[in-house]
């Protein structure tokens, strides 16, 4: 079967220089769409942060990967700019529509990684990741979000992790940024799925240099290769989902969610009575889960409200 082509669109893809970006910009250049190749060079620290920025940047990373689509006979072109600054992110989509004319997927995958334990974690090291991964993800939506509204189309790929989903050891800053850009891509859904923008998370794990120390010599196969078809469907013109997580991982797809227990309804509560009541509060066996689109938001709220009015029916008939 022939694989889904992108002929006509334009990709922006940050941190596409290296690892699961540069996959992801080979493949849908590969597949017909002119890419921006957003990639500022530097190590796995990000070099700085908004307030301190980093030192020059470094084009070879990014220049790379523009060679080796433009040898492919595709089209592309390079960009150096930070997405750690909201200038740097509006230069990166300047650049797809002074060159291209147009941006119709935006896939934020740019990122560092500071490690230390929450207790010795620095301020520092705590904005420079979170400039990255939270900001750099609003610094391109920002800009490239009411160009897509106004275009009728657009698809935004938003990358999260294991990590913002469960958290882990000596990355406060990486698990507070990865749970925030799930919150920002949810918005981004529910306010572009009237003009065509749809707007979802990869939760993707690769052999990259982001595992930089981590013993990987017992890990099945896990190529970027792997990830990027599945970040490919969620920027292609027949995703027919928004508002969701994709998690991608050793060549196992699954969607991950938040979800919900019915919970427990009572007129009035004491201290006490949450702790008694706290088995059936906690009884997950028929888990609710509340769709970002249309309204999950709404629906959540309506559940809510319609257990209390039912509840307080029951005791009034009793």
């Amino acid at each position: 079967m022939a694989d889904l082509r992108f002929d006509g669109r334009v990709a922006v893809v940050t941190g596409g220089g290296r690892g699961l970006g540069r996959s992801y910009a080979l493949l849908l250049a590969a597949q017909g769409a002119k890419v921006v190749v957003n990639d500022p060079g530097g190590d796995l620290s990000g070099g700085g942060n908004a307030s301190h920025p980093p030192p020059d940047a470094d084009a070879t990373p990014a220049d790379d990967v523009v060679r080796e689509i433009v040898a492919a006979g595709g089209e592309a072109v390079a960009s150096t700019d930070s997405v750690a600054t909201a200038a740097g992110g509006t230069a990166i989509i300047e650049t797809a529509l002074e060159r291209f004319g147009r941006v119709d997927i935006l896939i934020h995958n740019a990122g560092n990684v500071r490690r230390a334990p929450l207790r010795e974690m620095t301020y520092e090291d705590f904005e420079a990741v979170v400039d990255v991964h939270l900001r750099g993800a609003f610094h391109v939506v920002r800009p490239a979000f009411p160009v897509m509204c106004d275009a009728g189309y657009g698809r935004i790929v938003l990358t999260s992790s294991i990590g913002g989903l469960y958290g882990n050891h000596g990355v406060a800053n990486y698990a507070v940024a990865k749970a925030g850009v799930i919150g920002l891509s949810n918005v981004a859904a529910m306010e572009g799925i009237e003009h065509g923008v749809k707007s979802n998370v990869i939760v993707p794990a690769a052999v990259t240099r982001m595992a930089e120390g981590i013993d990987t010599s017992a890990y099945p196969p896990m190529g970027p290769e792997l990830v990027a078809p599945v970040v490919g469907w969620l920027a292609h013109e027949t995703c027919s989902i928004t508002g969701e997580i994709l998690v991608a991982l050793a060549g196992r797809v699954a969607t991950a969610m938040v979800a919900e227990t019915p919970g427990v309804y009572r007129p009035s509560w004491s201290i006490a009575d949450v702790g008694a009541n706290m088995t059936a509060i906690r009884d997950d066996t028929q888990p609710l889960v509340f769709p970002v689109v249309p309204d999950g938001h709404g629906d959540h709220i309506r559940y809510s409200f319609q257990m209390a009015a039912h509840e307080s029916s029951e005791v009034n008939h009793a």
